[in-house]
């Protein structure tokens, strides 16, 4: 689109630039792809759209153009001259053009599409290489002289770095990338053209070889008898397709060397450099690798040398020069193809990207990754010379130096200013700023220019630079008008003013003459986002006038801020601050309703030209004459489609009447300022690079500067052809305004020169200044800042004053505040120290004294923040685990079934657990359900044959008894009902759960993958069913045990009074479950579990106390005071009835008298006391009877309590040897499930790999037939060549043996001597320079060979010239027949000349033939071997599916004997030795051994024997099948053509001839044919025009025709009705007449066809006579 959309512009321009056009004078662009020789004094380079040629001895430029836009790759063909290079529009050409004419030679049209990378000629011959990017990735060679593509090749998803011809065989080419390195051979047969890929095995990083193992056929594989082959990795991954052919893992994947650049040698082989530092070698002919070896010397190893990795390399005799990014060129010398040593060459000041040796050897190009180009010349005293000398980056503004016609400066990103001459662009200076550069100003009234900066520190400075005599840089003045970076900078015309903006929006105005030392006058503020700035300042005026553009992209709108400024500003226009006051400069506001990209201030200051951004317009819109005091709405009066596309820029020329406007198509339009009409154009850089950045006109119009924007391609144009009055109106005001400037700008400079020698005396500048490293004749000087962060930016400075004045005017005020500020802070110390004393729980934080309000709420609302954040993060983390617990409660216990479970013994350290199981989906279900069906299926069906069976059986006997068809049939249930399998053959013990085994197929009979799949299933389902067996066991288990607690806890309770009563002491037995017995426990939390103290809200604190409260009043309440209870307790102690229990706390109270001495007792006292005694003697033998009863109470509990939990332990023992049962059960019948998938798995793996080897196999196939093809059509191309060869030779011969014929009339002497002249041939002169050349240049003189041929051809006809002088011809010679003599003697030499050529073509296509039968044999090879290895796996596949893998229960371990007695006394024991039996057991167990070998054995002859009945069988069908074909041979018909064939001894000679007669024929009846067809199409317009006549009485006829059937049909009525009963009868009788006639017809036809047959059976008879007799033998 873009290539169109140029070709449009390009015939617009055409039609509308009238008179005026532009040229490019010259091109200043530096290097950014590798430079090139074009011959031994001329390199070149592309830059942009131009590809430019240097002269390395005069420096003179040469500029070629793209018109196509920019220029891509480039290559040169030294021999030719010839420089090609590809564009990069879609679907690119290549364009080669002759040197030094710069014609184009020839284009090249393929089929890429988007770009070329890679081009590449030939050394010898008329080849280019080419290779394209995405989306073909096609390596492609060319004929570039017939323009045509010979053979091409897409490579998918490779991208490449560097590809070369062999300098010494045009047949192979080297591709290299990052990762590979790729011998590509051209092979040609005739003119056809054939690539052929051979890649490189690289080795490993560290250089070691890597020997890679065949993934396709390996053949270390081991073999297991047991498990199955062992098939390779992509048999194992399932892969089947090409991917298998590649696959590894990443295991077996290793890194290998990382190629960065290769060159050829004379011997046809490769050096490769790579990124680890190391040089392999690789031979061209066998592409062995060979990693060479440093040799370090001595004083290297003392020294340490660095590893490089060379980023470029070009071969030398004996060895190779390398670069690195070190800025050293080494010098490697290779010595007996296995090291090399290596010497520094060379030190360039830059990191070198690029080497290359002239044509003559007698120059070394070096070209550093800044651009710079370095020749070094060879000889007594090598000398380094720079050709170029790069900038660095590229530029970023151009500006003419007053008045614009002899100098100009340049400034690049990196701060590099220098000063050129327009002439021819070569550098008068250069200073280094040393920081980010941004925009460039010249002065039109001093010889100084304006630099803004971006640099890296805070502030940004903006310099200003003395342009002095001789073009020396020097800094004048640096200062700091803003901490903002500069965008943009603009003097007026008259030099009075210095704008610049910056990135916030300020506009700063500078005064900018040197006299007034470059002062600040002020600044205005504008939009943030300026675009351009644009004065108007002319002659005789005392002010201008400036406007501002900006954008609002919010709305869609542009800004336009115009204000005026006075030659001289007065006093009171700047504030304090050093803002400019709006009123005074009458600044007012525009805004455009739609966006632009640059806008102008014409100088008539009313009007203003925009450049559109959003569409391709130029309008112009008129200013309003007066401020109307708000924003003002401008409406376009006058637009012009513009032609560009992009964002562009506008400029104004210097007299004003000039538009120059520039996009990103990167065409330069100039217009009329008026009328908006182009009148001149030029096309300088294209929209691949972005268009252009910038653009200038010199003070006279004559001079225009255009600056690519990404390119970095700087285009000077000039004049061709202008008007007059153009002419005469920009040269009239130029003198106008130089004159007005001559006097202030000779003042100023005066100012300059003295400030310059001012500063030269003092001391020291704060700025350092770096001589130039190479010496260069201008005078150059690096420039180093200093003390720049120290600088005051002007802003601040005033900023600064105006603080300082408010100060001084409030001061008073502010030294009460300071008092008062004081004394408070006094007071709030006092309280600070107050609160220090007081507790922790009233003291406050030092925070809550802040008497800050706005502070103290800051640091509330950042400490809420923090605890909201923890707050989140706590939520989160929280957040996050509950959902962890929820996945693994969900996938560990929810989703179970079954959950998992222990039982433990009370009293013995057993433990019994449950199976987890989860619940069976429905599709498990569904699939059981299937296979169950199928089975009863296949039972019934089995069951129904074998009854089928049974009554054909009872058909066939019945002459046998009843009774034994009983007995037979009594068997048959048996053997029927008795289906079962022992458990040695079932291989696992799942008969002993109670499982049906019925259904499952025997170990003996799972063949296919069908029966495997069920037999899983069903094992699954008796696992499945195992485990639920033993679950329910278990449940009943943990039933009895919770049972058995219960009865021990309600036991316990009886054992707790009891022990209370005795007070014994003792602690209770009391079982419970633990965790692991109910797991559920875990999950939920207790109370009891959380150390960390509750939080309670508020509300929660305030209802715990209420509750409490309420507790106390009602426990108040309920211990009131009673009367009952107060009776009660004094009368029975609180109980109404005493019980047994309290036996043993009874206490029968004292008399009150024994407290007196029993002296003192009365008799009544005394009768009391015995009373008193025989009470407690009752209490106490009450007390040990019901003591002793609950003794034995308490013993039986415990008795019952210990047998019962015995009891439950040895069930837990027995139910746990019943887990190991079931554990085994589940573990046979999954190691029987792992066989089977083990088995599916290898049968995947057998298929995977058959599909593989069929897929391979059929792929190498579909090669064999394209190598056949090609074979076969290389054969018959070779014979055609070789026919014709054989005709030119022989007509060479017949030259020769016709000599004397044609001689025949002259004398026989004559004769002879002519004769030995004809035989005489010129000698060719030999070159004694290319000895010579040989010795400098080591790949020598290599011309290509048409080239070669065509030059000696020329050489020998030119030599002919000298033996056809009528002086070498012999005496007595007529003049004419010497003539005679002369021609035919060249006819035989360009005879000669053509049969050599064919010699050589015959060569070739034979080398080609052999080529492609060698490949033919080697894809057969493969084959065979593809076929050997799938009848190998056929092979292990039958026998690992026929051999099973069963498992079978065996008795393990010693045997114990039932009801076994032990023997105390041995009198007829023996004592033996211990190693005898031991022999004896290994005797016993070879034997067994050999007896499992025999049986082994055995098996294979039986397998054997049925192998051989097998083939027995198959040869007796083979046998079969041929006596068959035999008999069919025998009955074959056998013609007379068949016949003849074999009779015949020259039957194709006899075919040949009968052909010829048919081809006769077939010609006769061809022309018979031609004059039939013409007799034909002269027949067919004879009858056309009788068939128009006939069609004209036709008509005639059809008129006449109506008349005659009204006729008829009146006399069809009258004849109806008249004679309607006679035409019935005659009507009949014909009826039957006809019948008649049919049925006599028929009759004959029927003996006709009986004799017919007769006669075909006597044709048959007589036919057979002829057939041999071929008699069954």
């Amino acid at each position: 689109m873009a290539q169109g959309r140029e070709r449009e512009d390009a015939s617009y321009y055409a039609q509308s630039a009238g008179g005026a056009s532009l040229s490019v004078r010259w091109v200043q662009g530096f290097p950014k792809q590798n430079v090139h020789f074009v011959n031994d004094n001329t390199i070149c380079y592309p830059s942009g759209n131009y590809v430019i040629f240097i002269n390395i001895e005069t420096k003179q430029k040469t500029v070629l153009q793209c018109i196509n836009g920019n220029v891509g790759v480039m290559a040169t063909n030294i021999p030719y001259e010839v420089v090609a290079f590809s564009d990069r529009r879609l679907k690119p050409l290549i364009h080669i053009y002759n040197f030094p004419a710069l014609t184009r030679r020839t284009k090249l049209k393929g089929n890429v599409l988007l770009d070329y990378t890679l081009l590449s000629f030939s050394y010898c011959g008329t080849y280019l290489a080419s290779y394209s990017s995405l989306p073909e990735f096609e390596l492609a060679l060319w004929n570039w002289e017939l323009s045509v593509i010979l053979c091409k090749q897409s490579q998918p998803g490779v991208d490449l770095s560097q590809m070369s011809f062999n300098p010494m065989n045009w047949h192979q080419l080297c591709l290299s990338s990052p990762s590979t390195v790729t011998v590509w051979t051209i092979e040609r047969s005739d003119q056809e053209h054939y690539f052929k890929a051979k890649p490189v095995k690289l080795p490993l990083e560290d250089g070691s070889p890597f020997n890679e193992a065949d993934v396709l056929f390996p053949e270390s594989l081991p073999k297991d008898p047991i498990y199955g082959p062992v098939l390779p990795l992509s048999a194992v991954a399932g892969l089947v397709g090409e991917e298998a052919e590649t696959f590894r893992p990443k295991d077996d994947l290793y890194p290998l060397l990382h190629p960065t650049m290769h060159c050829w040698t004379p011997t046809s082989d490769l050096y490769v450099g790579s990124e680890e530092g190391h040089l392999v070698m690789i031979s061209g002919e066998t592409l062995k690798v060979t990693v060479l070896r440093k040799i370090e010397k001595a004083q290297q190893l003392e020294d340490a040398p660095r590893l490089f990795s060379p980023v470029t390399m070009v071969y030398q005799k004996e060895g190779v020069l390398a670069s690195g990014i070190d800025g050293f060129v080494y010098s490697l010398t290779v010595k007996d193809s296995s090291s090399y040593r290596i010497e520094d060459f060379l030190e360039v000041e830059r990191p070198v990207e690029h080497l290359m040796f002239s044509p003559g050897y007698k120059t070394l190009l070096i070209q550093t990754d800044k651009g710079s180009v370095y020749i070094y010349t060879f000889g007594e005293e090598p000398t380094l010379d720079k050709v170029l000398d790069a900038c660095d980056g590229k530029f970023q503004a151009i500006d003419f130096i007053t008045p614009g016609t002899k100098h100009f400066m340049t400034i690049t990103l990196s701060g590099e200013v220098c000063i050129w001459w327009l002439e021819d662009c070569t550098c008068a200076s250069k200073i280094y700023l040393n920081t980010t550069t941004t925009t460039l100003a010249c002065s039109p009234s001093s010889l100084s220019a304006a630099v803004g900066t971006l640099g890296g520190c805070v502030f940004r400075l903006f310099y200003f630079i003395k342009i002095v005599h001789g073009w020396t840089f020097r800094l004048f003045q640096s200062f700091r008008s803003s901490s903002l970076n500069f965008f943009f900078s603009s003097y007026d015309q008259r030099g009075l003013y210095l704008l610049v903006g910056t990135s916030e929006g300020n506009i700063f105005v500078i005064n900018a003459k040197p006299t007034s030392s470059f002062e600040i006058l002020g600044f205005t503020e504008a939009s943030k986002d300026v675009l351009q700035i644009s004065t108007v300042s002319l002659l005789g005026t005392n002010a201008v006038k400036v406007m501002v553009l900006s954008s609002l992209p919010e709305a869609e709108r542009s800004r336009l801020e115009i204000f005026t400024l006075p030659k001289k500003l007065p006093q009171g226009i700047v504030n304090e601050r050093g803002r400019l006051r709006d009123e005074l400069i009458h600044k007012h506001l525009c805004e455009v309703e739609h966006t632009l990209a640059s806008a102008v201030l014409d100088f008539q200051r009313s009007r203003i030209c925009g450049f559109c951004r959003h569409v391709p317009y130029i309008c112009s819109y008129r200013l309003p004459e007066k401020d109307q005091g708000s924003v003002c709405i401008l409406k376009p009066y006058q637009k012009v489609q513009s032609k560009h596309y992009g964002p562009g820029m506008a400029h104004l020329s210097s007299h004003g009447l000039w538009l120059l406007t520039a996009a990103k198509c990167g065409a330069l339009c100039i217009r009329d300022v008026y009328t908006l009409e182009m009148f001149a154009q030029c096309r300088s850089h294209s929209h691949q690079g972005h268009g252009i950045q910038s653009m200038r006109i010199s003070v006279d119009g004559q001079s225009i500067l255009v600056n690519g924007k990404d390119d970095g391609t700087l285009v000077f144009l000039k004049w061709k052809r202008l008007g007059g009055n153009s002419v005469s109106e920009i040269t009239e005001y130029c003198q106008q305004l130089l004159l007005s400037l001559n006097t202030s700008m000779e003042e100023e400079n005066n100012h300059l020169s003295a400030m310059r020698l001012s500063s030269a005396s003092e001391p020291e500048s704060e700025h350092a200044v770096c001589q130039n490293k190479l010496s260069i004749a201008s005078s150059q000087e690096e420039l180093i800042v200093t003390d720049s962060e120290k600088e005051i930016p002007w802003v601040q400075q005033k900023n600064q004053e105006a603080i300082e004045k408010e100060v001084k005017m409030f001061s008073q005020k502010r030294k009460a505040i300071k008092s008062g500020i004081k004394e408070l802070a006094k007071t709030v110390l006092t309280m600070m120290e107050e609160n220090e004393k007081v507790d922790d729980i009233a003291k406050l934080d030092h925070q809550e004294f802040c008497l800050d309000l706005e502070e103290l709420e800051r640091l509330h609302d950042q400490s809420g923040e923090e605890v909201a954040k923890i707050r989140k993060d706590v939520e989160m983390y929280n957040l996050a685990k509950r959902y962890l617990t929820a996945l693994i409660k969900e996938e560990c216990w929810n989703s179970m079934a079954v959950k998992g479970r222990a039982l433990k013994c009370f009293h013995i350290p057993c433990v019994v657990e449950n199976f987890p199981m989860r619940a069976r989906t429905a599709e498990e279900l569904k699939e059981l359900k299937r296979v169950l069906q199928q089975k009863k299926i296949e039972a019934e069906c089995l069951k129904l044959q074998k009854e089928i069976v049974e009554d054909q059986s009872a058909v066939s006997m019945k002459k046998n008894d009843h009774k034994e068809e009983e007995e037979e049939e009594e068997d048959e249930e048996k053997i029927v009902t008795d289906t079962k399998l022992p458990n040695y053959l079932l291989g696992s013990l799942s008969t002993d759960f109670g499982i049906d085994t019925s259904l499952l197929s025997s170990q003996l009979e799972l063949h296919s993958r069908e029966e495997k799949i069920n037999q899983i299933i069903l094992l699954k389902d008796i696992i499945y069913k195992v485990k639920t067996a033993f679950n329910n066991e278990f449940d009943a288990a943990f039933k009895q045990k919770e049972l058995e607690v219960a009865r021990v806890m309600e036991r316990n309770v009886r054992i707790k009074e009891i022990i209370s009563d005795l007070e014994l002491g003792e602690k209770v037995w009391q079982p419970e479950f633990e965790d692991c017995e109910k797991p559920e426990r875990t999950l939920a939390v207790e109370n009891s579990e959380i150390t960390a103290p509750r939080h309670f809200t508020t509300w929660q604190r305030a209802k715990a106390e209420m509750t409490v409260v309420r507790e106390i009043r009602r426990w108040i309440q309920a211990r009131g005071s009673s009367e009952r209870r107060k009776g009660l307790m004094d009368m029975m102690g609180g109980v109404l009835e005493v019980k047994r229990e309290d036996i043993l706390r009874m206490v029968i109270p004292q008399p009150a008298f024994m407290a007196k001495p029993d002296a003192l007792w009365t008799e009544e006292e005394r009768k009391q006391f015995r009373d008193y005694e025989k009470k407690v003697k009752e209490l106490n033998d009450e007390r040990d009877k019901y003591r002793k009863s609950l003794e034995a109470e308490l013993k039986k509990l415990q008795n019952f309590i210990q047998e019962s939990t015995q009891n439950f332990d040895e069930h837990l023992k027995r139910l746990f040897e019943r887990r190991v049962r079931a554990e085994t059960v589940v573990n046979q019948e999954e190691l029987k499930i792992s066989n089977l998938i083990f088995s599916l798995l290898l049968d995947e793996e057998l298929n995977s790999r058959e599909m593989f080897l069929n897929n391979y196999l059929s792929k190498k196939q579909e090669e064999k037939s394209h190598t056949s093809e090609a074979v076969r059509k290389s054969r018959e191309d070779l014979d055609m060549y070789k026919e014709n060869y054989d005709n030119l030779l022989a007509e060479d011969k017949v030259l020769d043996r016709s000599f004397k014929k044609e001689f025949s009339e002259i004398p026989s002497q004559q004769v002879d001597i002519l004769y030995k002249l004809f035989k005489r041939r010129p000698r060719m002169q030999k070159q004694k320079a290319q000895s010579d050349t040989a010795s400098i240049i080591p790949f020598g003189e290599q011309p290509g060979v048409g080239e070669l041929n065509k030059d000696t051809f020329a050489q020998t006809m030119k030599a002919m010239e000298e033996l056809d002088n009528i002086i070498n011809m012999p005496e007595g010679l007529d003049p004419l027949v010497w003539d005679h003599f002369c021609i035919t003697r060249r006819a035989k030499v360009g005879n000669e000349y053509k049969v050599k050529q064919k010699a050589a073509g015959l060569v070739e296509m034979t080398a080609f033939l052999r080529k492609r039968l060698e490949d033919d044999e080697k894809v057969q090879q493969e084959i065979e071997k593809v076929f050997h290895e799938l009848t190998l796996l056929q092979e292990d596949k039958m026998k690992y599916q026929l051999n099973l893998t069963i498992q079978i229960l065996l008795k393990q371990g010693q045997v114990e004997l039932e009801n076994f007695q032990q023997t105390l006394q041995y009198p007829d024991a023996i004592l033996i030795n211990r190693t005898i039996i031991e022999d004896l057991n290994s005797v016993i167990r070879t034997q067994g051994q050999k007896k499992i070998a025999s049986m082994m054995e055995s098996k294979n002859v039986h397998k054997g024997i049925y192998q051989i009945e097998w083939d027995h069988k198959k040869m007796e069908m083979e046998m079969e099948d041929l006596n068959q074909k035999a008999w069919d041979i025998q009955m074959l018909f056998f013609s007379r053509d068949r016949q003849k064939y074999l009779n015949e001894p020259n039957y194709e000679s006899l075919i040949t001839l009968q052909i010829g007669i048919m081809e006769q024929t077939i010609h006769v009846l061809d022309k018979t044919h031609k004059k039939n067809v013409n007799n034909c199409k002269k027949l067919l317009k004879k009858l056309g025009k009788f068939s128009n006549q006939k069609d004209a009485a036709n008509y005639t006829l059809s008129c006449n025709l109506r008349e005659e059937l009204v006729a008829v049909s009146e006399r069809q009525d009258i004849c109806n009705a008249i004679g309607s009963t006679l035409t019935c009868e005659k009507i009949a009788k014909e009826r039957y007449k006809s019948m008649r006639k049919q049925q006599k017809l028929t009759n004959i036809s029927k003996e006709q066809a009986e004799e017919i047959s007769v006669l075909q059976a006597e044709v048959e008879r007589l036919r057979m006579k002829t057939f041999p007799a071929l008699v069954k033998l």
